[in-house]
């Protein structure tokens, strides 16, 4: 949602949902573990009025992430994700921070950025629903995928068939094949879908039919299938 028009942010995150999105994804960070600024809880509660139903996804890019846990469950998060390089300065461990989301009612993710390697996570996998693999330097929105990360995401994958595994930056329907054919499971895309002039649920559908055919190695019939039922899933009551 970073890449959304923000004085507009209910109806841009209304629009991307009826596009076809799974989950709203929104950046908290507070200028010290990234060198910027974005928005906390008072947004995200009030977001949380306009889009009932929605599974917020929120990537906690804080120095002390347990200190914002009750804030954000508060405030409607579903899944609250802290950065494995905060832990060192927060007042609990990663035990504790997982207990304290998990205790909250949402549920838990970890992210480690570009310069930190998947071995750092033996200890947290089984503690976490979801292990975010950054493909950009966190803190900025519109930078260039980063390639070179897709190894961290095979190796998860191979190592955790089962694992929910998210990356997160410079992700469109042009490098979409590289993340889901690493084992990229939930894509965070900003700039290629809330892009001006853009059908939101044109670069959706690409990313998704992407993740289907190569990590779930379904045919096109498959794909076709699963994407309307989807559709139909999702669609309100009452609608045609």
């Amino acid at each position: 949602m970073l890449a959304s028009d923000l004085a507009n942010i209910a109806n841009e995150a209304q629009s991307v949902l009826a596009a076809g999105a799974d989950e709203l994804h929104l950046d908290v960070m507070d200028g010290n573990l990234v060198p910027n600024i974005s928005f906390g809880a008072p947004v995200i509660s009030s977001l949380r009025k306009h889009t009932p139903d929605a599974y917020i996804d929120i990537h906690m890019m804080v120095a002390k992430p347990s200190q914002w846990i009750g804030d954000m469950a508060k405030a409607g998060g579903s899944r609250y994700t802290f950065h494995l390089e905060a832990v060192a300065a927060d007042d609990l461990d990663i035990a504790g921070i997982c207990k304290s989301i998990r205790d909250s009612g949402m549920q838990v993710g970890v992210a480690i950025k570009p310069g930190t390697g998947v071995e750092a996570l033996a200890d947290v996998i089984a503690l976490v629903d979801m292990v975010l693999v950054m493909t950009v330097e966190p803190g900025f929105g519109g930078q260039s995928f980063m390639p070179n990360m897709m190894p961290k995401v095979l190796s998860l994958r191979t190592s955790h068939p089962s694992l929910d595994i998210q990356v997160d930056g410079g992700l469109s329907p042009s490098t979409i094949d590289a993340a889901a054919a690493a084992g990229a499971n939930l894509i965070v895309a900003g700039s290629s879908v809330f892009k001006p002039g853009v059908d939101r649920s044109e670069p959706i559908a690409a990313m998704r039919r992407s993740v289907l055919r190569l990590g779930q190695q379904l045919s096109d019939k498959d794909i076709d299938v699963a994407m309307a039922d989807d559709q139909a899933r999702k669609k309100p009551r009452g609608t045609a």
